[in-house]
């Protein structure tokens, strides 16, 4: 039964002795939920074969748990609102194993896209409780590395989970790649139990709690920057391959070279963007935006370099490799008294910025070219600069000294 039992405003429960390995498996399980969201990336054909559908067919098990985790991330707090934290991530790992074995299992399309839905809804939830736990398990000194460490799952996904299951699917077919996903799953929700302490909610998050955030002005700015960077990293991102295949010469296995090293330095981006944003949030997306922006843009006048190609990839990901754990540092700053609901707004945020970015991308490519996609995306990247830098008074200071916020929620009067 899920405890009740709630966290007084301003108030945390003590640290864990050995927080670390808390910390350790939930980048186990934010690795868990994005390799199961993004596998069938690399599964569409053999996918479509099996399922007897076509490529933009099986295409929907990607776009479909996007869609359903912008939704879910809001409303799995509120579902949840008086159930121990820990409850809730063991619950969700085991609907991700769950969803995992239906997959696996799945005689027709329409049984994958319903198990994939489980998994836009554990994808949601997933983000929206375990986004603000650093901040729970580590001293304030320790917050800003912990956070990166929890997010840096979704990098190493995308790096090794991805790659991995898509070369076991090409192994022993892509039923298997599931089902050893739903092993993971199920490993990590046993971790879960064994790693992390009781962790109460802080504050039960009502549907009453989310107009109040978006009133806050540090709170809105931050996901209108959040909003603009993923879409614009997503619309150029979604179609750098292309992009890359002007280079002379390039071959398509240097490409595959080039998006690994990308991966790589998006790891390296995510605790170098916890550090920073660890000590000034509004800073570090400052320098993110004016990076992504800059470095997509440039990549137009560099297509008949390969040098020039490899080097701004590179720096793309290592300032891409900061969008989460900054932003989310950010909320924490703005809404300290309603981390967990401002964790959930960012999971919505963020999610829907991969769908729109996808779209939008595919739209203009279609219409303008690989040029005009890049155009965009740094358009777009380069736009989260203003609502960065304007973070709002009076939490313009609680966003430049996280450590010195407040445990005033958005919407009550001192």
């Amino acid at each position: 039964m899920p405890s009740t039992t709630t966290v007084p405003l301003g108030t945390d429960t003590t640290p864990p002795t050995r927080p670390w390995p808390a910390v350790l498996a939930l980048a186990a399980a934010t690795f868990s939920v994005v390799t199961t969201e993004m596998l069938p990336v690399g599964l569409l054909t053999s996918l479509g074969t099996g399922l007897h559908v076509s490529p933009g067919t099986a295409g929907l098990a990607v776009t479909l748990p996007g869609l359903v985790a912008a939704a879910s991330a809001p409303l799995l707090p509120v579902a949840a609102r008086r159930a121990d934290r820990r409850t809730a991530l063991c619950a969700l790992l085991l609907l991700l194993a769950a969803a995992n074995v239906l997959s696996a299992l799945a005689p027709h399309i329409t049984v994958l896209l319903l198990a994939r839905a489980l998994v836009g809804v554990c994808i949601g939830g997933v983000w929206a409780i375990a986004a603000g736990l650093g901040t729970r398990l580590m001293p304030p000194d320790r917050a800003g590395r912990a956070t990166a460490l929890i997010f840096s799952g979704i990098a190493v996904a995308s790096v090794l989970g991805v790659p991995a299951g898509t070369f076991l699917g090409s192994l022993a077919g892509w039923r298997w790649a599931f089902a050893a996903l739903a092993v993971l799953a199920a490993a990590v929700a046993a971790a879960l139990a064994l790693a992390l302490p009781s962790l109460p909610p802080e504050r039960p998050v009502t549907f009453g709690t989310f107009p109040a955030l978006l009133r806050t002005p540090a709170v809105s700015r931050g996901l209108l920057a959040t909003a603009l960077l993923v879409t614009g990293h997503f619309t150029a991102y979604t179609y750098v391959r292309p992009v890359l295949e002007r280079v002379p010469g390039l071959g398509a296995g240097t490409v595959s070279t080039l998006l690994l090293g990308y991966g790589l330095a998006g790891v390296a981006g995510t605790f170098a963007g916890g550090r920073l944003a660890s000590r000034d949030p509004r800073r570090a997306l400052l320098v993110i935006a004016a990076g992504l922006g800059s470095v997509v843009l440039l990549l137009i006048p560099a297509a008949g370099s390969l040098a020039a190609s490899t080097l701004l990839l590179t720096v793309w990901g290592l300032v891409y490799g900061g969008v989460s754990v900054s932003a989310q540092n950010w909320l924490s700053a703005a809404a300290p008294g309603a981390r967990e609901a401002g964790s959930a707004l960012f999971a919505a945020v963020f999610n829907t910025g991969i769908a729109l970015g996808a779209f939008t991308g595919g739209r203009v490519a279609d219409a303008l070219g690989a040029t005009a996609v890049l155009c965009v995306g740094g358009g777009l990247a380069l736009l989260a600069l203003p609502a960065a830098s304007r973070a709002g008074r009076p939490g313009a200071e609680a966003i430049r000294r996280p450590e010195s916020a407040g445990t005033q929620a958005p919407g009550e009067q001192a």
